[in-house]
């Protein structure tokens, strides 16, 4: 996947350009969704897929009251995802106050013809862009009769007759269902970080404990707890415990016990892939886990398949 971050940085370099656009945080089951139909289309008049998306998201940047909201993948995370997702070219677009101003017309006529050439534009299902979200499928019909490009809409993806969103996943993340979110996803949850040997533990003992330092400030973590988790650096996908407490500034600790294997490789950047909770209570004195907690959650991991 080719990575670029205008989408005049891109102009003259994509084949028949087949183009979708959006946040895609999490990228979820419906995102895959999209992805699949670029490519399905992409092979057919061979051409490549292409996701313009944005960053920072737009709703942090047009309302700044909500800069506590998190998101589901971090900048690193996004781009992860869609790789293995098997698009084959990702554009990111700087989103300013400013930006937020380019009318619907502008941003598909100078952004996705203009620099892209864009073949066909698919969107998903009640899908709006530009000033005022004012542009959506209806919208792209009517500017593809005058301009000559092809338009796609996606219907919305259905799990076990709900619809997905990134807002209900964001939801399951912080209510700690792990098992919820995932399915709305189709992939573990993961955090991405860089990997240290904590000085003292929050309840773990021995010497296979790796704690994990976060470092985009907008990523969602779940809530305090236990989890059933994988520990993954490069290929090796490694079975792992991993607690989550608060500090006493109410930042999270995140610290993972591997069951089976051993690491050294301190101070290099992992992936975190969250399977299930186990435990969902508070940590006990001291903002630690009680042994006996950890114990029995230890078992209930082992006892899993993931």
């Amino acid at each position: 996947m080719r990575v670029f971050y205008h989408t005049a940085e891109a102009a003259g370099k994509i084949k028949n350009a087949v183009v979708t656009t959006g946040s895609f945080d999490g990228v979820h089951v419906g995102h895959k969704m999209i992805i699949d139909r670029l490519n399905e289309i992409a092979g057919e008049i061979d051409g490549e897929s292409v996701l313009v998306t944005f960053y920072p998201h737009p709703r942090k940047v047009l309302y700044p009251d909500l800069q506590g909201l998190k998101m589901i993948s971090s900048q690193k995370e996004k781009i992860e995802l869609l790789r293995k997702s098997g698009l084959q070219n990702l554009v990111i677009l700087p989103f300013s106050v400013e930006f937020s101003r380019t009318s619907s017309r502008d941003f598909v006529v100078n952004m996705l013809i203009s620099h892209l050439q864009a073949r066909v534009i698919v969107v998903g299902h009640n899908h709006h862009f530009g000033y005022a979200r004012k542009g959506d499928y209806s919208y792209l019909h009517r500017l593809s009769q005058d301009i000559g490009f092809r338009v796609e809409e996606i219907p919305l993806q259905m799990i076990e007759n709900e619809t997905v969103s990134s807002t209900k996943i964001r939801k399951a993340i912080a209510e700690g269902n792990i098992q919820r979110a995932n399915a709305y996803l189709d992939h573990q949850y993961i955090i991405i970080g860089e990997t240290f040997s904590p000085s003292a533990s929050r309840g773990l003992s021995g010497e296979q404990i790796v704690g994990m330092k976060i470092t985009a400030g907008e990523k969602l973590i779940p809530p305090a707890g236990i989890y059933a988790s994988n520990l993954v650096t490069g290929n090796k996908w490694m079975k792992s415990m991993t607690l989550i407490s608060l500090s006493e500034n109410g930042e999270p600790l995140i610290e993972s016990q591997l069951l089976y294997d051993d690491f050294r490789d301190f101070g290099t950047e992992a992936g975190l892939y969250f399977y299930k909770r186990v435990y969902d209570g508070s940590t006990g004195a001291n903002g630690k886990f009680a042994e006996d907690i950890i114990h029995s959650s230890r078992e209930l991991v082992e006892e899993l398949i993931y």
